[in-house]
């Protein structure tokens, strides 16, 4: 006997700024705020959540140009409406607004598969590990000295073995700032840095050495992640023990092809908001396990914990500052580090996240 098909009966939208706590900033960009797009899909009497971040207009795309090919679909049937989506904005464009616009109706659409068959996401995607090692993610330049170190203090008392923190705004201080977290966290955590593809190609290459020295060992965007040539110059020429990582900004599977035939990466990052959902992420992690390259998810921690315990070649997922505060803000269910990794809630369906409707509501704004 068949199953009874049960149909996305309506897409929800809705518009969440979040005030950051202090003006921050990286190496090519500063912000006071993080805002979020959430989508409910509502069908069979269950309603799934997702999410995006960047901006306003996503839900705009999700109204006028997704939920017409969404709405009325085989909801347990998710890759079927994606390829609707992915369609439907031919026009106006799949990458950037379009991608984080399928990004969040796609995760909703997972998250409601799984509440309808009662069980966690980890468990309808196919979970590979049981927990998901994470690293602390801040350390923006507009930070003090004091806060600097505050912050990445507080992730090691918490048992993260991991801190990131950004550079490249102000290269005359990058390595002393790098020596002071160094310093505050010791030898046992790992320093990552982030530059956002502020430096030049020979600005990068002399930076890689000076941070390898200093025991860093991870080294994100050292230059435009559009510019493989130059991702592989750095790459090529990096101490060993600095992993070159980038990719952040794929806004679809495809976009990590070129750049792993080139070999311009040690580790792909891929954001599941960004490329495509759930769905763009597996596909992105097939692609990083043919090219036997390991795959750390970027940031929103709360549904790439789920999405990155159903991949093979995971290397971690990015505690970042921002979305870790906006995540508890909206929403109910969110998870804490255990011992350096997050696990995923297996005792509620779905990703085990309920918005928190009144609270969010002073957050919210219309688009």
């Amino acid at each position: 006997m068949t199953a009874p098909e049960v149909t996305v009966e309506r897409l929800d939208v809705s518009v969440y700024t979040v005030p950051a706590e202090e003006p921050e900033s990286d190496g090519t960009l500063e912000w006071t705020a993080t805002t979020a797009v959430v989508v409910e899909a509502h069908g069979g009497g269950r309603r799934g959540l997702g999410y995006t971040y960047g901006s306003p207009a996503a839900a705009v795309v999700v109204r006028e140009h997704l939920a017409p090919v969404v709405e009325g679909a085989d909801a347990l049937a998710v890759r079927a409406p994606w390829r609707s989506m992915v369609a439907a904005v031919r026009n106006i464009g799949r990458g950037g607004v379009g991608a984080t616009a399928i990004s969040a109706v796609d995760i909703a659409l997972w998250d409601l598969a799984a509440r309808l068959v009662d069980v966690p996401l980890v468990t309808l995607l196919g979970r590979a590990h049981e927990a998901v090692p994470v690293y602390g993610s801040g350390g923006f330049t507009s930070y003090s000295g004091m806060r600097l170190t505050e912050q990445v203090e507080e992730w090691a008392a918490s048992g993260i073995s991991r801190v990131k923190m950004k550079v490249g705004r102000h290269p005359e201080e990058d390595l002393g700032r790098v020596m002071a977290v160094r310093k505050a966290v010791g030898d046992a955590v790992e320093v990552m840095v982030d530059a956002n593809g502020a430096y030049s190609r020979r600005q990068a290459v002399g930076f890689a050495h000076r941070f390898g020295e200093l025991g860093v060992g991870w080294f994100e965007e050292p230059v435009s992640s559009d510019d493989l040539e130059a991702l592989r110059l750095v790459r090529d020429q990096a101490p060993g023990g600095l992993s070159i990582a980038a990719g952040e900004y794929g806004w679809d599977p495809w976009y990590y092809r070129p750049m792993l035939d080139a070999g311009a990466v040690d580790v792909a990052q891929v954001d599941v908001t960004r490329c495509l959902g759930i769905t763009g992420f597996l596909e992105a992690a097939g692609l990083c396990h043919a090219h036997h390259v390991p795959l750390s998810a970027h940031t929103a921690p709360q549904v790439s914990s789920h999405a990155c315990a159903a991949v093979v070649p995971l290397e971690h997922l990015e505690y970042f500052h921002d979305h870790v505060r906006v995540e508890r803000l909206l929403f109910d269910g969110s998870l804490e580090p255990q011992g350096g990794t997050l696990i995923p809630d297996t005792s509620r369906p779905g990703m085990g996240l309920e918005l928190k409707e009144a609270d969010a509501k002073r957050y919210q704004r219309d688009a």
